[in-house]
């Protein structure tokens, strides 16, 4: 017998999918959104429902159990960092005084995401409101070539920056999922 979990899907439609058409949050029909900016932002979206929909069904002991030695990534943390890392966006584009870390130093995102229920509501409660501040701090600038910033960061790479960092843990949330209880999908 093995510790493994069995590999499944709740999709039936398409088993390589993480659920069906009808069920899928990201499913759109229709065209997509016209113009760059709201294919920017719809793209930001999506992931951002990915990365929930990866942690959804699962309890404080999954969101916060670690993948492998010696990291100490887990979905807990993951949901923890993005909370972090949109803050720190909103850093780069203020000319004032950068706002404190919510963790404190260095990787405490990840280090201290403990298996405690009350843990993981704060997370969802910080990554939603650190989400909503970002999003209205940069809809202030909808000209995607606007530098911004005591780095003059232009308001496009901000938001490929976003969508790119939010895919890359998407990509982490799949594995660590899979391993937490099988469930594959894209």
């Amino acid at each position: 017998m093995s510790d493994q979990p069995t590999r499944w899907s709740q999709a039936t439609v398409y088993p390589d999918m993480w659920a069906d058409p009808d069920d899928d949050p990201r499913n759109s029909e229709g065209a997509s959104p016209d113009g760059e900016l709201a294919t920017l932002q719809d793209f930001l979206t999506n992931y951002r429902t990915t990365l929930r929909m990866k942690c959804e069904g699962l309890d404080a002991e999954q969101l916060a159990r670690r993948s492998v030695p010696p990291s100490t990534m887990s979905l807990l943390g993951l949901i923890r960092h993005l909370a972090e890392v949109e803050r720190d966006w909103r850093n780069w584009i203020s000319d004032g005084d950068p706002l404190p870390k919510l963790y404190g130093e260095r990787d405490a995102d990840f280090d201290r995401a403990v298996a405690e229920q009350a843990e993981v509501d704060a997370a969802y409660s910080d990554l939603e409101r650190e989400q909503a501040s970002t999003d209205a701090a940069l809809a202030e600038h909808p000209d995607l070539g606007e530098r911004l910033g005591k780095d003059g960061i232009a308001v496009r790479e901000l938001m490929v920056h976003r969508i790119e960092e939010y895919a890359r843990h998407c990509g982490h949330a799949d594995l660590l999922r899979e391993c937490i209880d099988g469930r594959v999908g894209q």
